[in-house]
């Protein structure tokens, strides 16, 4: 949605003298009335300008005419990102002026590094490691189980369709599946030395480590297996060490 006033600001002289200020990762406002200060950290004098109104639980700005109009308000913005859209939700914004206390403003001006995406992921795409970067952001946006540690999340499978520049967390993420229900997988039972296989059906999607029973075709019979790579599962005595560790036992 674009605002009026963004349009007439960007219209209108650019400042002799700017700012510059960083896009907030996850910009949210609290009374419909979208201002400067809550999508920039650093807005100064400039917090209460505004650029947009949001009638329902979003708004969409338009990137090139928000960076207009922070200009024409004394502010740089350098999208470094290269975003072309920016949505801003609602809930309780930290630049917006109130009436906190002292005490409450200075916690919501504490900064602290987060993971966040540096592109949007398609809900089923594996998290690369260059799909992660640390950034600076408002101590409240800060996912509450966001990971310390980039390696954890390398490798996980997005559960939903995730933006760039929101902040990571656990629950967003999962191990990416390697077998789909109807799948046909070879499930392999090991004890002592000795290796038997046998092919059946998954009867559901499985990640590696999960448990995976398997339809035995000659037999009619379920066998509870754990799921170790694509089309691969091992059942028996090796099921328990394959939950903790199933790229040990993939393509054996």
């Amino acid at each position: 949605m674009r605002a009026l006033l963004l349009a007439a600001l960007a219209a209108f002289a650019t400042p002799a003298l700017a700012d510059p200020v960083t896009l907030f990762a996850a910009p949210v406002d609290d009374d419909g009335r979208v201002t400067l200060g809550e999508l920039f950290e650093g807005a100064g004098s400039a917090s209460g300008v505004v650029v947009a109104t949001r009638t329902g639980p979003t708004v969409v700005l338009d990137a090139g005419l928000l960076q207009a109009a922070a200009r024409q308000s004394g502010l740089v913005w350098g999208n470094p990102q290269g975003l072309r859209r920016i949505v801003v939700r609602q809930g309780v914004s930290s630049g917006a002026a109130s009436a906190a206390s002292p005490a409450t403003a200075a916690r919501r001006g504490q900064t602290v590094e987060v993971l966040t995406y540096a592109r949007s992921l398609a809900a089923g795409e594996v998290v690369q490691p260059e799909d992660v970067v640390w950034t600076t952001v408002q101590a409240h946006q800060a996912a509450g189980t966001g990971p310390q540690d980039a390696e954890t999340v390398i490798g996980l499978s997005a559960r939903r369709a995730l933006r760039a520049g929101t902040p990571v967390a656990v629950r967003d993420l999962t191990a990416p599946q390697v077998i789909a229900r109807n799948d046909m997988v070879q499930v392999s039972f090991i004890a002592d030395g000795v290796t038997l296989t046998v092919t059946g059906r998954a009867t559901r999607d499985a990640a590696a480590g999960e448990p995976l029973p398997v339809l035995n075709l000659q037999s009619g019979r379920t066998i509870d297996a754990v799921a170790v790579g694509p089309g691969e599962a091992v059942t028996g005595p090796g099921a328990a060490a394959a939950r903790a560790n199933p790229s040990h036992f993939a393509s054996r």
